[in-house]
C-alpha cells in the first residue's frame, strides 16, 4: 500500500524568474479556458447534430460526433499553438497540457456528482501551473524548471520517495511549490495512549471533547474583517491599471495570505496534538456545504475551516497508526441523552437550548459535550485517506 504526501515549500526566484512564474501561470489560465469554451462548443455542436437527426428520424453517424475529451483538445491545441499561441513556446509544455487534463479530472467529478461544473478560470485568482515529474528536478534546496533554470526553495523536500509531480502557485505576494510525493505505508507509528474522544464541532467552540474539554478557534476572519473590508474599498478606488491598485491589490492579497496561514496553523496543531493524545477519535459528519448556505451563520463556519480540520486529522491518523471514525450524519446527537438515550422532540430543542435536562432520567446536559459523547460511542464508521 502507497501513500501521496504533498510537501509546500515557499520559493526565492529572481524579478526574471517570478515574471516566468506569471507567464506561465497566464498559459495554463488561457489553455484552460480555451478548452473549456472549445468543450462546450463541440458538446453543444454534438447536441444540435442529435436533435435534428432524431427530428428527421435519420441514424446518428457517429463519426460526425466531436465527442469532446481533454486528450482530443490537448491535440487540437497542440495543432495551432505555435500561430494562435506562440508565446506558449516560453514557458514549458507542461503549463497548457496539464490544465488541459485538469478539466478533464473536473468534468469527470462533475459527472460523478462529486463538484459543480467546471468554472472559468479568473486572473489574479489562485493562480498556478504545474509540471509532470519528467519536467522537473530537485537538488537540496533548489528546484531546475524547464527554459527558467534552477530557483532557490526555502527548504529541502521533507519525504524521499518517487517524486509524482509539482505545481507552483502564488499566495499573497509569495510564490510556493507544492511537490507530491508517493510513499510506501508510512509505518512509523506514534506510542497507544489507550484513550478515544468524541468531538462535537461548532461554531461558538471549534471543538468540544467528550471529556468536557473546549477548544477555541482563533477565528482569524472575523477578528481582520475590518481591516478587509477597508482594504477591499481601497482596492475598489484606485484606477484599473495603475500602480496605486496594483499596490492596493498586493496589500489585500497579503492580509487574505496572512488569515489562511493562521487558520492553517492553528489546524494543524490541534490535529497534531488530537492524533497524539487518542487512539481512537470521533467525529461527526457534517453537511458543510449545505450549513454555509445559512447567510448568517456561513461566514463563521468557513472561518473556522471544518474541511481542513477533518481531512488533516484523517490523514495524520492514518500516517501515524491511530483510528478515526465517524457517526451518520442523522443521527441526533444533541438531542439523544447520553445516559439513558431518550431522544427529545425536535420542537423542544431549538440551537438557543445550550443546556438541558432529560425528561426521562433527569440528567442535565451541557449540549455540546452531550452531542461529543454520543459521537463517542455511535460513530463506527473508519475513515481512510482516500
Amino acid at each position: 500500500m502507497t501513500v501521496i504526501r504533498g510537501h509546500i515549500i515557499r520559493l526565492d526566484p529572481t524579478d526574471k524568474q517570478a515574471t516566468y512564474f506569471s507567464k506561465a501561470c497566464g498559459v495554463a489560465r488561457l489553455a484552460y479556458n480555451w478548452a473549456l469554451a472549445e468543450w462546450q462548443r463541440q458538446y453543444q455542436a454534438d447536441k444540435t447534430y442529435r436533435d435534428e437527426c432524431l427530428a428527421k428520424g435519420v441514424t446518428i453517424d457517429e463519426s460526425k460526433l466531436n465527442k469532446p475529451s481533454q486528450g482530443n483538445l490537448r491535440k487540437q491545441l497542440n495543432a495551432i499553438k505555435r500561430t494562435q499561441f506562440p508565446f506558449m513556446m516560453e514557458v514549458t509544455k507542461c503549463s497548457p497540457q496539464l490544465a488541459i487534463m485538469q478539466l478533464g479530472d473536473a468534468f469527470k467529478r462533475f459527472f460523478k456528482g462529486e463538484a459543480k461544473y467546471p468554472q472559468f478560470r479568473k486572473k489574479g485568482v489562485n493562480d498556478r501551473f504545474s509540471l509532470s515529474n519528467d519536467q522537473f528536478k530537485i537538488d537540496g534546496s533548489r528546484i531546475k524548471i524547464p527554459n527558467l533554470g534552477w530557483v532557490k526553495m526555502r527548504e529541502t523536500l521533507r519525504h524521499t520517495g518517487k517524486i509524482l509531480s509539482a505545481k507552483v502557485f502564488k499566495r499573497g505576494e509569495n510564490w510556493f511549490v507544492s511537490i507530491a510525493t508517493q510513499l510506501e505505508a508510512v509505518t512509523n507509528h506514534l506510542p497507544k495512549t489507550g484513550k478515544a474522544v468524541g468531538i462535537d464541532l461548532g461554531i461558538t467552540d471549534l471543538a468540544v471533547l467528550s471529556d468536557g474539554t473546549k477548544i477555541q478557534a482563533p477565528k482569524p476572519l472575523k477578528t481582520k474583517l475590518q481591516k478587509l473590508k477597508r482594504l477591499s474599498k481601497q482596492l475598489s478606488r484606485k484606477q484599473k491599471g495603475s500602480n496605486n491598485r496594483a499596490k492596493a491589490k498586493a496589500k489585500l492579497s497579503r492580509l487574505h495570505a496572512k488569515i489562511s496561514n493562521i487558520r492553517q496553523n492553528f489546524s494543524h496543531k490541534l490535529t497534531t496534538q488530537l492524533v497524539k493524545s487518542y487512539d481512537v477519535i470521533c467525529i461527526e459528519n457534517l453537511n458543510v456545504k449545505g450549513m454555509v448556505q445559512n447567510r448568517k451563520l456561513s461566514r463563521a463556519i468557513s472561518d473556522l475551516g471544518f474541511y481542513e480540520f477533518k481531512r488533516q486529522l484523517i490523514y495524520k491518523a492514518n500516517q501515524w497508526g491511530k483510528t478515526v471514525k465517524e457517526v451518520d450524519r442523522f443521527y441526533p446527537s444533541s438531542k439523544t441523552c447520553s445516559h439513558c438515550g431518550f431522544v427529545m422532540a425536535k420542537t423542544d430543542f431549538t440551537l438557543a437550548i445550550r443546556n438541558w435536562q432529560c425528561p426521562s432520567c433527569h440528567t442535565i446536559h451541557d449540549r455540546d459535550i452531550n452531542a461529543s459523547i454520543n459521537i463517542l460511542n455511535n460513530a463506527t464508521k473508519v475513515l481512510t485517506v482516500t
